[in-house]
């Protein structure tokens, strides 16, 4: 398989056309191999318009996902990210070639060793794997100028926005299927956010997400 060719029609045939215009992602997008962090069963599916399991019930998000997200945080070279759900280590990648440092937390052990071996074989040295539960963030470190999570939430956790820095950016999957708004929230002041609803999809959800309380009679 020719992965370069691949790799060039995934860019200008799917995330392009997605109004993925922004030169900075695509070119990011053309750099990281993500070939290199597909399970083996499915690398000639690494560029596929589809998702693709890694396991433990989780994905790759589509390509298109994944640019559209990049394109909407507008990463910066100084930027600390938090990342909750490692998946396979390649968002990580992709996140920590355009900012200062990412610790990405996966909930599952066997996608942690996964992702932590893909990032250190492909070299990535700025991303920290830790293994926890980060579905309401992760404090010990916050706060982030970004926060990415991975999967679907039913409603945006307090706990997450509280670890945004002013002027950060939060990316997550908000609602149910069979709809999910991905939605950029920034911190424009000390407890003030501005949300945007940038398109619609549907993820698996994070595991021990947040679920709204339920009515009871």
């Amino acid at each position: 398989m020719n992965f370069e060719r691949a790799r060039f029609n995934m860019v200008e045939q799917q995330i392009r056309p997605w109004d993925v215009l922004d030169m900075d992602v695509l070119d990011l997008l053309m750099t990281v191999k993500r070939e290199e962090f597909v399970p083996s069963a499915y690398k000639t599916l690494a560029f596929a318009d589809g998702e693709i399991p890694i396991g433990c019930g989780q994905v790759m998000l589509k390509p298109v996902i994944e640019g559209k997200i990049l394109q909407a945080l507008q990463l910066k070279r100084s930027d600390s990210v938090l990342e909750i759900g490692a998946g396979s280590g390649y968002f990580a990648a992709l996140l920590a070639a355009r900012t200062d440092w990412v610790r990405t937390i996966e909930i599952e052990p066997e996608l942690a060793k996964f992702a932590s071996e893909n990032l250190n074989r492909y070299g990535v040295e700025n991303v920290i794997v830790e293994e926890g539960d980060a579905a309401g963030g992760w404090s010990a470190r916050a706060p982030y100028d970004v926060i990415v999570v991975s999967g679907g939430l039913p409603m945006l956790p307090q706990s997450l926005l509280q670890q945004l820095k002013v002027g950060g950016r939060l990316f997550a999957f908000v609602g149910d299927a069979p709809v999910m708004e991905g939605r950029l929230v920034t911190c424009t002041g000390e407890g003030q956010f501005k949300t945007e609803d940038v398109f619609e999809t549907i993820v698996p959800m994070l595991k021990n997400a947040q679920r709204k309380d339920e009515f009871r009679f």
